[in-house]
């Protein structure tokens, strides 16, 4: 399975839900999904079972950013905080 997206919008803001794989070559939708949907954006990761290092680097930014992550798992919450340590992003 690939990466499935799924938009939601409820007059307050936009909850993007991902499904699946996510991998760099998703992002170019996602980043456009994001742009599209305003100023209070939400990504719905609990149905994301694997991600790769550029998938990380680019949901931290979407945080720095002001993008709320819902239902990450551990290992993707811990990835992306020890990017951020890194610094390799930027905010």
């Amino acid at each position: 399975m690939t990466l499935k997206i799924e938009k939601y919008c409820d007059g307050r803001g936009t909850t993007i839900r991902l499904i699946g794989r996510m991998q760099a070559d998703h992002l170019e939708e996602l980043e456009k999904q994001v742009r599209e949907s305003g100023s209070n954006v939400s990504l719905d990761l609990e149905e994301v079972n694997l991600v790769d290092v550029e998938v990380v680097r680019f949901l931290g930014t979407c945080e720095g950013q002001g993008v709320r992550l819902l239902n990450g798992s551990p290992y993707i919450n811990d990835w992306i905080a020890k990017e951020r340590r890194k610094g390799s992003y930027g905010e």
